[in-house]
């Protein structure tokens, strides 16, 4: 390849990098109207869709074009439409929806903290709270909608990983399985749904546990698990098997610490924690380490959290009590793991 080649393959490789947020938006937008669910049954004319988006038929079809550059959608007919294969996990029915995640990702207030990710390198302050003038759980809890949306969000995520986790550790002899900051339960009532011998308890703010008690309900597991709320800083429910997924990369070490001392006070002496968290590895050519690596910069303009290396995990468990005693692949495809903890 010449070097005029190569120059103007790296730009139009730049190129499709630098207009990245045009396909975020592109795919929020479809979603926001509720284009792939109309295009689920089959090819749909872009009349009939203009019609029941109750958008302008013409802009819309520009935008019904975009999808198919981007491979979600296809023309058959010319001005008929309809999802590819790639195109199925924007449908809000789809076992492996992206829909929630979507509409959190595009909406105008995470919109917005993206483009303060300067400010957050300049200054190592989260990019939400320096726009919106307060941390993103306490605006969460002022915009239910929003937080209605997260919670969501959160779901999607847990549910590619939730039925892995019950694979990766053995979860039998247990007693009581805490699941510290577990949102609405999916990832409890999937370990409990392996598990029959368990019981559980959901433990988060009462917004994080917002839909959980609907959601146990849905799995059977109302009798078997309870829910309470507060705050993991102060204490946490008595347990021998704790989960904590997806809530040490919110933030910084003193908060991870306190947080994980509330776990060791209320832990069996012979239980187990379960930190799930991706891990930064040392080099960075893996799908793995892309995932990570993407979740750090997502956490520094949400939170001003971050992801960690396993000697950072092991100094967080070691400054509360804890030793770590055992690290699962990654679970489902993703880049998290579970890191085993048990009381030093």
């Amino acid at each position: 390849m010449s070097d005029r080649a190569r120059g103007l393959a790296g730009y139009a490789n730049l190129s499709r990098m630098a207009f990245g947020y045009a396909s975020s938006q592109i795919l929020y937008a479809a979603v926001r109207l509720g284009v792939p669910d109309l295009l689920a049954q089959g090819d749909v004319p872009v009349t009939r869709l203009a019609e029941a988006t109750e958008s302008d038929p013409h802009a819309l079809g520009r935008l019904l074009r975009a999808l198919v550059v981007l491979g979600v959608a296809e023309e058959g007919e010319p001005g008929w439409f309809g999802l590819t294969e790639q195109g199925q996990p924007l449908r809000a029915d789809h076992p492996w929806s992206m829909r929630s995640s979507l509409l959190l990702l595009g909406d105008p207030d995470t919109w917005r903290a993206w483009g303060a990710l300067t400010h957050s390198v300049r200054t190592g302050e989260a990019a939400w709270e320096h726009v919106h003038g307060r941390p993103l759980f306490d605006h969460l809890a002022r915009h239910p909608e929003l937080s209605a949306v997260f919670n969501r969000a959160m779901r999607e995520g847990t549910e590619q990983i939730a039925p892995a986790l019950p694979r990766a550790y053995d979860f039998n002899g247990a007693h009581t399985l805490v699941d510290v900051g577990g949102g609405n339960g999916s990832l409890l009532a999937a370990v409990l749904a392996a598990t029959p011998g368990i019981k559980g308890i959901l433990f988060d703010t009462a917004e994080g546990v917002a839909g959980a008690a609907e959601e146990l309900r849905l799995a059977g597991l109302s009798d078997r698990c309870s829910i309470e709320t507060g705050d993991f800083f102060e204490a946490v429910p008595e347990g021998d098997v704790m989960l904590v997924k997806g809530v040490l990369h919110d933030w910084d070490d003193r908060r991870c610490i306190a947080l994980l001392r509330s776990c060791r006070r209320s832990i069996a002496a012979d239980g187990r924690l379960l930190v799930l968290e991706p891990v930064m590895p040392s080099g960075l050519g893996t799908p793995e380490a892309a995932g990570a690596v993407m979740s750090d910069i997502a956490m520094l303009v949400y939170t001003g959290g971050r992801e960690r290396g396993m000697t950072e995990f092991r100094d967080l468990f070691a400054a509360a009590g804890f030793e770590l005693a055992e690290v699962t692949p990654p679970l489902g495809g993703s880049a998290i793991r579970a890191l085993v903890a048990k009381p030093a």
